[in-house]
C-alpha cells in the first residue's frame, strides 16, 4: 500500500509521535512522509527505499514569557506563506501527484496531507492527541475559566482534518467520546522510554520551552533537592552547576536517563513528556503553555487522574505541595499500564484495511 503521511512541524511532539508510527508502517508499506519545520530534520534521518521524507511549509506559533503571542504568530504566518511557503507547496503537490499516487492519507495534525486527500479522492486517517479536545465531552471543572479559548481551540482543531475516514486519538486519560469513527489509545511511545526501566531518584527533571522564567531557579534552590534543568539556558555546551541546580545542555540519551531515574517532573503541559512521565510512573507539575487550550486540558486531567498537579503559574506554595503530595501520585501511577503501542498500531492497520477496501467508516471495525 502506498501512504501519504503528513506530520505539524509546529512542537516535536507530531513528529516524535509519527517516527514510532512510520517505523512501523514501513515494514509492510511505501511511505510518502510530508513534514514542516523543525520536525522534517528529524524525520529525514530515517528516509530508506520505503520511507521518502519532503519539507513542506507549515504554520508556526509564536509564545514569549509561557504565552502563545496571536498577533506576532499572524505576522509570522504571513509572511512565510508570501515568501515561498506557498510556492513550495504548490509544487511539492504536483509532485506526490504525478510519481507516487498514494491509496490512503495519514495526518498527524497535518492540513497539506488532508487537502490531497480531499482534492483525489483518497481516505484519509487522522492519528494525533489534538482531536481530543472536539470529539469527546470535556466536564465544566475541566474548561473553566478558559471557556473562550476552549472554543477557539475546538473550533481549529474541527477544521484541520474534517471528515476522517477515523479518528484514532492518543490519551493517558479517558474523557467520554461524543463523535463516530472515533477510538481512544494509550499514547505512542518511543522504543527508548519503552526500554527504559524505571527507578525512583532523589532529583527532580525540570524542562522549559522558555528561558524567561526568572523566578523559577530561585523557587528550585529553596527546596534544597538536586535539579537538573533543561531549557533554561540553551546557549550551554556543557553541564553547569549552581547550588543544588544543574543546568543541562540537550541530549536525548542524557534527558531519558534523568527522565527514568527523577522523583518528580516539572515541565509544561506537551503531550508528549506528560505520556512518558505517566508510563514511567514519574509525578509531574505541569505549566501549561498560556492560550493554549489543549496543554491546558492536559494538565487538569493530569490532576483529575491523580498524576500530579496542574499550576497555571508555578508558585512556591503549589511547588511545596507537589513535593509533598510525590508519595500519593507516586501510588496512583502504579496503576498506570499499556502494552506499548500495540493498542494503536494494530487498530491503526485495521482501519487502513478497511479504508482502503472501501468499507463505509461507520462499518468499519
Amino acid at each position: 500500500m502506498r501512504i501519504l503521511y503528513g506530520v505539524v512541524g509546529e512542537g516535536m511532539g507530531h513528529a516524535i509521535r509519527s517516527r514510532v508510527v512510520l517505523d512501523e508502517l514501513v515494514q509492510r508499506h511505501d511511505v510518502q512522509v510530508v513534514v514542516s519545520g523543525r520536525a522534517h530534520d528529524y524525520l529525514a534521518k530515517r528516509a530508506s527505499d520505503h520511507l521518502q521524507v519532503k519539507k513542506i511549509w507549515g504554520f508556526t506559533i509564536v509564545t514569549e514569557d509561557n504565552e502563545v503571542r496571536n498577533f506576532r504568530t499572524l505576522l509570522e504566518n504571513v509572511k512565510g506563506a508570501l515568501t515561498g511557503g506557498w510556492p513550495q507547496n504548490i509544487k511539492t503537490y504536483f509532485e506526490i501527484a504525478e510519481s507516487f499516487r498514494p491509496d490512503a492519507v495519514i495526518s498527524d495534525f497535518e492540513s497539506w496531507s488532508y487537502l490531497y486527500a480531499v482534492n483525489h479522492g483518497v481516505p484519509v486517517i487522522s492519528v494525533d492527541n489534538m482531536q481530543i479536545v472536539n470529539r469527546c465531552r470535556h466536564d465544566k471543572e475541566m474548561i473553566a475559566g478558559h471557556e473562550a479559548s476552549f472554543q477557539i481551540a475546538k473550533g481549529i482543531i474541527k477544521a484541520k482534518v474534517p471528515g476522517a475516514y477515523h479518528y484514532l486519538i492518543t490519551t493517558f486519560f479517558r474523557p467520554p467520546i461524543r463523535k463516530k469513527r472515533t477510538s481512544l489509545h494509550p499514547p505512542v511511545l518511543r522504543p527508548e522510554i519503552l526500554a527504559a526501566g524505571s527507578e525512583q531518584g532523589s532529583h527532580l527533571l525540570v524542562y522549559q520551552t522558555y528561558t524567561t522564567n526568572q523566578r523559577l531557579p530561585e523557587m528550585l534552590k529553596q527546596t534544597g533537592l538536586e535539579c537538573r534543568v533543561y531549557g533554561l539556558r540553551r546557549e550551554l555546551q556543557a553541564e553547569e552547576r549552581d547550588g543544588n541546580l544543574i543546568y543541562k545542555p540537550f541530549s536525548e540519551p542524557a534527558f531519558i536517563e534523568d527522565l527514568r531515574t527523577a522523583r518528580g517532573v516539572i515541565a509544561n503541559g506537551g503531550f508528549t513528556l506528560m505520556g512518558e512521565a505517566v508510563y514511567l510512573h514519574k509525578p509531574l507539575l505541569a505549566e501549561p503553555v498560556a492560550k493554549q487550550f489543549e496543554q491546558i486540558l492536559n494538565a487538569r486531567y493530569l490532576e483529575k487522574e491523580g498524576y500530579g498537579l496542574c499550576a497555571e503559574e508555578i508558585t512556591e506554595p503549589r511547588l511545596a505541595e507537589f513535593l509533598r503530595r510525590i508519595p500519593e501520585f507516586e501510588s496512583n501511577l502504579s496503576r498506570y499500564s499499556q502494552d506499548g503501542n500495540e493498542d494503536l498500531l494494530s487498530k491503526l492497520e485495521s482501519v487502513l484495511d478497511s479504508a482502503t477496501r472501501g468499507i463505509p467508516a461507520e462499518e468499519e471495525g
